[in-house]
């Protein structure tokens, strides 16, 4: 038996990731009907080593590949350098400014073979 209150960062992110993707399946099959088509995920990037941001990403890959679009709130730069599809949101002067940026060059790097031309994991 462990504590949670000596989970490290990275570790209480994917407890946290592990529990919010379960707690949805569980309410699309208990609630008759209910469809998630969302999912958005808020920080908690930047606390992973590169093994965890990789299998976070999978995690993420496997249910974009269930027909749901996955976002992505963060400042992480190499998810930036990952992520090609991008909601950008920066402020000057007090005004808020939003672009969109498509980079068909960026690829994912362990691509699931049933998501060929799929992109709908996008960051914000």
């Amino acid at each position: 038996d462990r504590s949670v209150h000596t989970l490290s960062g990275g570790e209480t992110f994917a407890a946290s990731l592990a529990l919010a993707l379960s707690l949805g399946e569980i309410i699309q099959q208990q609630a008759g009907g209910i469809q998630i088509d969302a999912l958005f995920v808020d920080e908690g990037f930047g606390s992973l080593d590169q093994a965890a941001l990789d299998n976070a990403l999978q995690a993420l890959q496997t249910l974009e590949g269930n027909s749901r679009m996955v976002g992505i709130i963060s400042h992480v730069t190499e998810l930036e350098e990952r992520i090609p599809d991008q909601l950008k949101i920066s402020s000057d002067k007090g005004h808020s400014h939003v672009s969109y940026q498509h980079d068909f060059a960026i690829n994912y790097p362990k691509r699931l073979p049933n998501q060929a031309g799929c992109n709908k994991i996008a960051m914000i």
